[in-house]
C-alpha cells in the first residue's frame, strides 16, 4: 500500500521538467523535435572552467568540503560580489549550495512555518510556489501582465503585504519572462519593504549577466533594505554549468548560519570538484560571458521578429534571461480534430504534438494565456520552431 507524506502530496509535478520529458520520449521515437522548454545555454562550458576542474581531480579533491563550501570559493564570491555589484559581504555570510534552486529552498525553509505568507510576483518560476508549499507557506500572488512588462509596481506591493507576510521572492532578469527591473524601480519595491521589517526580500539574480540594456542591478544596494535581502546566484547560466549545480547565497550572517545548519543535515556540502569549477569561474577571464550574451541578444532579436508574425500573438520585448513569454490567450477555446484547447498548458501539449516544438504553458507560472519560450538554441532552430508553430496555430478553429 502506497503511503505518501501530505508534504509530498501538495506539490505539482514540475511542468518544464515534464514537458522536456515528453520532448524526449518523442525524441526516442523518432520524432524530430525542436525543444525551446529547457532553460539552460546550449554552450558548453568554457575550457579553462573544464581545465580547473580536472586539476582538482588530479589534485586530489575527492573528499568532504566544508559544508557551506571551500573558502577560496567563498572568497571568491565575495570578491564577485564587490567588484561586479558594489556589494560587502564576508565569506561568513556566504553559502554555497548545489544548485541555485537549493539556495531558495534552504532560504524558504529556514524562514517560513505553517501559515507565513510569501508574496510572490506573478509570472514566477515554476518551483518558487512549490518551495512555499513546501516550508508550509501561503502563497500570495500579485500578477503583473505583459502591459506592464511583467512587473509589479509598489501599489500592488503594499497592496499585498499582512502581518503574516514574511517573505517576497524577486527574479530579475526573470525566469519566465525575462522582465528586468531597473534600478528606479527597485528602489520603489525597496521603499515599501524598508516599512515592514518582518519581510525577508528573498533576490534570484541567476540570469544577471543575461542583460540586453544597461546595467544590473540588486535590490541589495538600498541601505534601508540590505539588511534583509538574501542575494542568490551560481554559475549555472553564466557560464554554461547547469550540471555542475553550484548556486550561493549572500545573506546576514544570522539567515547564513541557519542555512549552513539545515543543509549540513540533508545535503552536506556541494560536490568538491564543481567547487572548485565555480572558483575557475569567478576568478578567470570573463570574456566567455560577454561572448554567450552576445549570442542570446542575436537570437532574441531573431525570435521576436518572427514571433510578431504570428496571427493574434502579443510578445513584449524582454531585457534579459533568455526566454520570451507571448500572450496566446486567443487561441484558447479553439479545437483541432475535435480536440478543445482549454489552457496554455493544453496548447503548449498541442504544440509538441501537432508541431513538433516543446514549449511550456503559462499556467505553470502564474500567467494562464501565456507560453514560454526559450531561445537558448541555435538561430536554424528558432527560425524552424517558429514555422513549425505557426503552421499549427493555423490549424486551429
Amino acid at each position: 500500500m502506497e503511503q505518501l507524506s501530505a508534504r509530498l502530496a501538495c506539490l505539482s509535478p514540475s511542468e518544464t521538467l515534464a514537458m522536456s520529458q515528453k520532448s524526449n520520449e518523442l525524441k526516442a521515437h523518432g520524432i524530430d523535435i525542436i525543444n525551446l522548454s529547457v532553460g539552460e545555454p546550449d554552450f558548453n562550458t568554457p575550457d579553462h572552467i573544464k581545465a580547473a576542474a580536472k586539476k582538482a581531480i588530479d589534485d586530489n579533491f575527492s573528499f568532504y568540503p566544508p559544508v557551506p563550501g571551500y573558502a577560496d570559493l567563498r572568497k571568491a564570491i565575495v570578491d564577485k560580489l564587490k567588484r561586479e555589484n558594489g556589494l560587502d559581504y564576508t565569506s561568513e555570510q556566504i553559502i554555497v549550495s548545489t544548485g541555485a534552486k537549493q539556495s531558495v529552498c534552504n532560504t524558504l525553509l529556514c524562514i517560513i512555518g505553517a501559515g507565513d505568507e510569501v508574496i510572490l510576483p506573478a509570472p514566477y518560476w515554476v518551483s518558487y510556489a512549490e518551495m512555499v508549499k513546501l516550508a508550509d507557506g501561503k502563497n500570495v500572488v500579485v500578477k503583473a501582465g505583459i502591459e506592464q512588462d511583467f512587473k509589479i509596481t509598489p501599489a500592488q506591493l503594499e497592496d499585498a503585504i499582512t502581518p503574516r507576510t514574511k517573505a517576497i521572492i524577486l527574479c530579475s532578469p526573470s525566469n519566465p519572462t525575462g522582465a528586468v527591473y531597473s534600478r528606479d524601480e527597485l528602489k520603489g519595491l525597496a521603499s515599501v519593504l524598508a516599512k515592514h521589517p518582518q519581510i525577508t526580500i528573498i533576490s534570484d539574480e541567476i540570469y544577471e549577466h543575461i542583460l540586453y540594456t544597461g546595467s544590473h542591478e540588486s535590490i541589495a544596494q538600498f541601505a534601508e533594505v540590505r539588511d534583509r535581502v538574501v542575494v542568490v546566484n551560481g554559475v549555472s547560466k553564466a557560464y554554461a554549468m547547469t550540471g555542475w549545480r553550484i548556486g550561493f547565497i549572500a545573506a546576514p550572517l544570522w539567515l547564513a548560519k541557519a542555512c549552513n545548519k539545515l543543509q549540513g543535515q540533508y545535503t552536506s556540502s556541494s560536490t568538491s570538484i564543481a567547487q572548485k569549477a565555480a572558483t575557475a569561474a569567478y576568478t578567470g577571464d570573463q570574456s566567455c560571458v560577454e561572448t554567450m550574451r552576445q549570442a542570446f541578444l542575436r537570437r532574441r532579436d531573431l525570435i521576436l521578429r518572427l514571433t510578431r508574425e504570428l496571427p493574434d500573438v502579443k510578445v513584449n520585448t524582454p531585457q534579459g534571461a533568455f526566454y520570451i513569454f507571448p500572450e496566446v490567450s486567443a487561441y484558447l477555446g479553439k479545437s483541432f480534430n475535435g480536440h478543445k484547447i482549454e489552457t496554455s498548458a493544453d496548447l503548449a501539449m498541442y504544440l509538441l504534438e501537432e508541431g513538433h516544438v516543446a514549449c511550456v504553458g503559462g499556467d505553470a507560472f502564474g500567467a494562464p494565456g501565456h507560453i514560454r519560450m526559450s531561445y537558448a538554441t541555435s538561430d536554424e532552430n528558432i527560425v524552424k520552431a517558429i514555422d513549425r508553430i505557426k503552421s499549427a496555430l493555423i490549424k486551429l478553429s
